[in-house]
């Protein structure tokens, strides 16, 4: 069988054997503006989808645009704007950009497909996860309600500011800890959030977690005041309503909620 990893176990992208060593990740990942300036939208998609490779203990090889634009709403310039910030991320990545396809769609969407390669050794899954593991966090927390302030003017420009360089950011983290051999189990937090992602990785190793709140890094105490006037995107009330009947819920003697 040389699909090693497929749609079962939730992970971030597909995984077929080439040979006894290496091992080829593909995935495809692309959404909606999250952020007004096209630029750091594109970079902010193009991070997104690379970083699913990475989150595989892969490194990306080659990446394909995918585009579809309401033509009679957003300007050539614009779309151009979209396609440079993305290119940015696929460069840093060291990743070759070889094509894409575009299509008129009513609301813009970007993103990339991506194809990366790893040492079948150092793959990351969703099932590896094993008692006694403990969980790592490469990025704080906040970005969906920061983006959601952002759409509705009610957000700092240094937090704004920090959202949108914490989604900027590739992940090539997950793919240094499996090189050196920290890690064996993985996952890219976006848009099922913390739980819904865990939630995930637990069901695929047959396991439970444990999440301490306080420990919990987010980006900044402005995201609990917006939290505190309702400032939630409907995907975090959706993604709620999806985890409850896999969390438990805790108020501990020492003022912790955990999760498992």
């Amino acid at each position: 069988m040389r699909v090693l990893v497929d749609s079962a176990t939730a992970d971030d992208a597909g995984v077929f054997c080439l040979d006894a060593e290496r091992v080829l990740v593909q995935t495809v990942d692309f959404f909606t503006p999250v952020v007004d300036d096209p630029a750091a939208y594109g970079r902010i998609a193009a991070a997104n989808a690379l970083s699913d490779v990475y989150a595989m203990g892969g490194r990306p090889l080659t990446a394909m645009n995918i585009v579809g634009m309401p033509m009679d709403v957003v300007s050539p310039e614009t779309i151009a704007a979209i396609l440079r910030g993305g290119y940015e991320k696929i460069r840093e990545a060291s990743c070759a950009l070889i094509g894409g396809h575009t299509i008129r769609n009513p609301e813009p969407i970007y993103g990339l497909s991506v194809t990366g390669l790893a040492l079948r050794q150092q793959l990351l899954t969703n099932a590896a996860g094993r008692p006694g593991d403990h969980l790592l966090l490469t990025k704080p927390l906040g970005t969906g309600i920061a983006a959601t302030a952002i759409k509705r003017d009610l957000i700092s420009q240094k937090l704004a500011q920090a959202a949108i360089n914490s989604m900027e950011r590739i992940n090539v983290e997950g793919a240094e800890l499996a090189e050196r051999g920290l890690v064996k189990a993985a996952t890219d937090v976006t848009g099922f959030g913390l739980l819904g992602h865990l939630a995930s990785l637990c069901t695929a190793s047959g396991v439970t977690a444990y999440v301490h709140a306080a420990a919990v890094p987010v980006l900044g105490a402005e995201v609990m005041d917006l939290i505190a006037i309702k400032c939630v995107p409907g995907g975090s009330r959706e993604n709620l309503r999806t985890v409850e009947e896999f969390v438990r819920w805790e108020n501990t003697s020492d003022g912790v909620n955990r999760s498992g």
